[in-house]
Order: structure tokens, then sequence, then C-alpha cells
């Protein structure tokens, strides 16, 4: 009897939680006029709950946890708590909704359209990420459309605070994320930019990425990368026996992906695809010149350094879990040839998601998934910016724009890997994208207005809040 009484009683606080989070957030206190401390409004909002403030000079940082459906189309079967940050600045601010994708960051960074518009942020970490998993977890309820409302839900419940408009941003997954979201929801944000954003329409057609790799850079370059790879699997005896000591020193073991075999194959074939992800075209000289006449150690070191031996360990997997899980059920995933390297050196190919995926865990892959928002994209888009790297891997399959998109555009910054940006594009772009981000946000000085040329971020560049950090994430993992 008991059990039933307390299931009882936390579904009604489900259900009250669920209806009112809008209206509540709306009648907040003093309303809008700033009077209420922001943290007595944030917590005003039902559901959500602090972790810790951090200080930050000019803005409030808050770490804090919101209670989420498990399922958003029955939200009477349980919950979880996501966390949420926010970097704020003042309710007068357009409002930047930032998510990675993965785990959101609790230690105060400001995305470069918060920068642009001098906004607050609100940032997101992506549900079955890490402590934002519901438990026990049903991976059935971990696809595009349930993240998607998440955050709808966030910003319903927000959007009486910061009551100023809104856009969505994110970089790699994240662009992904922030795309979706804009699909599911089209009516939230008044503009998206998406940086660095995979668009794999059809998951078995990989072809663009066999032509890309086949041109990227310089030829030198390239020669140096594709002889290091195949040194190292050339020398595949030697080299797992260091391997395995390197494994058993640091605890590694290899339960999900099948053997250490596997997972240095893996590492290897991520070698080049990693180099073009994370460095530039001026790093080749980083890379042994000579690889038949390398030492194990030098080939050894470079494959490390770049792909990471850690990357396809159980250890180096399981924060992972939920993006394997997605690229293997709707993301889709791509898998490249290797012509630089005779077919009797390679044993597995590049491996699908399902191999970096607990085998309880079932999955099923949704081929529709990405076509419908592909051709969303193409025909729907408004108000969308999408960011692009030269020399990223990524980038080989890019969303396209079709004639129903309106005030939406596609850039690539010349040269740029992974960490593409805006200030990356060439000058024209670059102040053309400053621009219309100012005007989606609602904060284009009148000088803007009448020369979009002259655009320029509203806030100061800030060397910690603005650092921008490209996300380690081996190959697989955009």
């Amino acid at each position: 009897m008991r059990k039933a009484l307390r299931w009882l009683l936390a579904l009604t606080v489900l259900i009250g939680t669920l209806g009112t989070a809008g209206a509540a957030t709306a009648a907040d206190a003093t309303g809008t006029d700033g009077t209420t401390d922001i943290k007595e409004r944030l917590l005003s909002v039902p559901g959500m709950s602090l972790v810790e403030e951090k200080p930050y000079t000019g803005y409030r940082f808050f770490v804090l946890n919101y209670t989420q459906p498990v399922d958003h189309r029955r939200p009477s079967k349980g919950t979880f708590q996501q966390r949420i940050t926010v970097l704020h600045k003042d309710v007068s601010r357009p409002t930047v909704f930032f998510t990675s994708g993965y785990n959101v960051s609790t230690t105060p960074r400001r995305s470069e359209p918060t920068q642009i518009v001098d906004g607050n942020q609100v940032s997101l970490e992506y549900r079955f990420f890490t402590p934002s998993r519901p438990q026990p977890a049903d991976w059935s309820k971990l696809d595009i459309w349930q993240a998607a409302s998440d955050q709808h839900r966030v910003f319903t419940a927000l959007k009486g605070i910061y009551g100023k408009k809104w856009i969505s941003t994110g970089g790699s997954k994240g662009g992904m994320t922030a795309t979706y979201y804009e699909r599911f929801y089209p009516r939230d944000m008044d503009g998206v930019v998406a940086y660095v954003a995979p668009n794999d329409v059809v998951n078995k057609e990989d072809s663009a990425y066999d032509r890309f790799f086949a041109r990227v850079g310089t030829k030198e370059c390239r020669d140096r990368l594709n002889g290091v790879q195949r040194e190292a699997l050339v020398r595949r005896e030697p080299l797992e026996k260091k391997y395995a000591a390197y494994a058993q020193d640091n605890g590694l073991t290899f339960t999900t992906i099948g053997s250490l075999d596997k997972a240095y194959e893996a590492t290897v074939l991520d070698y080049v695809w990693g180099f073009w992800q994370y460095s530039l075209l001026s790093d080749c000289d980083q890379i042994p010149a000579d690889a038949k006449n390398a030492t194990d150690d030098e080939i050894w070191d470079s494959v490390d350094t770049i792909a990471g031996f850690s990357a396809y360990a159980d250890q180096g997997l399981e924060q992972y879990t939920p993006y394997y899980y997605q690229a293997g059920t709707q993301l889709g995933a791509p898998t490249i040839g290797f012509p630089h390297i005779e077919k009797q050196y390679i044993r597995y190919g590049y491996q699908p998601p399902r191999n970096f995926v607990p085998r309880d865990i079932p999955m099923r892959f949704q081929p529709q998934a990405m076509r419908d928002v592909d051709s969303w994209v193409r025909h729907n888009a408004r108000q969308m910016l999408f960011v692009n790297g030269q020399n990223d891997p990524w980038s080989a399959e890019p969303f396209r724009l079709g004639k129903g998109a309106k005030d939406s555009y596609v850039f690539t910054a010349p040269g740029m890997n992974h960490g593409a940006n805006v200030a990356s594009l060439v000058p024209e772009q670059k102040a053309l994208a400053t621009a219309r981000i100012l005007d989606w946000a609602g904060v284009a000085p009148s000088a803007v207005q009448a020369d979009p040329q002259t655009a320029k971020p509203l806030a100061k560049f800030d060397a910690k809040l603005d650092k921008r950090d490209v996300q380690r994430e081996m190959t697989l993992r955009p």
C-alpha cells in the first residue's frame, strides 16, 4: 500500500510539473523587471534544482538539474534529472541555447554566438550522457525527437524569464542537435547556428568521404599520413605487444569491441581521419616523413597522439555509448576505403557502431530519420546558418539548402578543421554571418542594418570564457 501511495504521489507531482512549467515561469515572482534575484527566478521553475553556482565577472553561472520525462509521448511513465547550465548576463539580452550533443561543461564557457550577441547562454546535457541518464535506462527513448523535446521543455520553462529572442547553436553533434531541434520545433528559436554538422542522409553511401581523402591538403601530407597508417598495420605484431603492455599498465579491457586486435585496428584506421579532424595542414611536419624507416616507437607515438589507443577500450567507449547507440540507430556512421593499404593488412575495416555498444543494448537502424531531416532543411530552413571546415572530414557530407530555404546560409571556412567557426570565414562571409546572427537575435546596431559588412561581435573576446576547445573525440564521434 505504501508503495502504491508513493507511486501515486510521484505521478501527481510529475503531471503537475509537466503541465505548469511554462505558465509558472511566466508568472514568476515580479515578472520580467529584473528586481527578483535571478537564482530565485530560476529555482521557481517547477522541476528545477540547484547543483552549484560559480562566480564569473560580469555574469552569474549556475549548474542546475531539471526534471524531464523519460518519454515525452508518455510523460507519466517516469522522469530523470537532466543537467543544464545557465550563464546569466541580463534578462534584457537575447539568449543562446547551446548543446554539444554530449556532456555539458560545468565550467563557464561562452559559445561564439553568445559572444556575438552579448547574451545569456543556456547549455543542455544530451539525454543518456551521465549523469543525465534515466535509471533504469530504456535505450529506445534515446532518439532525436526525444532530445529535441528535452530542449523544447527547457525553452518553454525559461522563456518566461528570458523573454527576448533565442538562438540555438552547437558544434559537431551539437550542430546536428540544433538542426534536429529546429526540424521538430521550428517555432521555438529565432535563428540557428550549426557548426561542422555532418549530414549522413544515406548511411550506406559514403563515397563522398573517399573523394575527400583523395584530395584533402597536399599530396606530400597525404603520403606522410598514409605511410604511417599503413606501417602501423604492417608492424601489427610488435605494436600489438606494445599495446597489450599499455593496456595492462592502464587497466584497459576490450569486452565491448571484442578483442585487443579489433581495438588496435580501429585506432589505426582512425589515424588519417583524426589528423584532418583536429589538425591543420601546417601540422604535417610533425608526421614522420619516411614511415618505412621510422622506429616502432615513432609509429606508435604518432598514432597514439592523433587517434589515441585508449579510445576503443571499454574505458574509452563507456562515456560515448549514447553517441554510438544513436549512430547505429538514426544518425549513421561513415565507412571509408583505404586504397593505400593492401587488403591482407586489414582484417575488419571500418567497424559499425554496433561493435562499440554493449551487446545487451538492442539496436535497430532507422534509415528514414536522417532523410526526413535533410528534406526538411532543404525545403523549410528559416534563419539557419551552417558553418563547415574545408579540411574537416565530417564536412564531406554537409547540410545543403534547397529553393524552399529562406534567409539561410552554408559557408565553408578555408583550410579549417572541425573547429571551424564564423571567425574563420573569409571576411565578406564573416561579416554577413555576424550581421545575420545579430539581426536574428534582435540586437543588430543601426550601422549594421545599414551596412552588414560592418558587423562585429558585441562582446569583447575573453580568453577564458571564449576558449574554443575542439572536443577530442575519435573518428566515429563528430
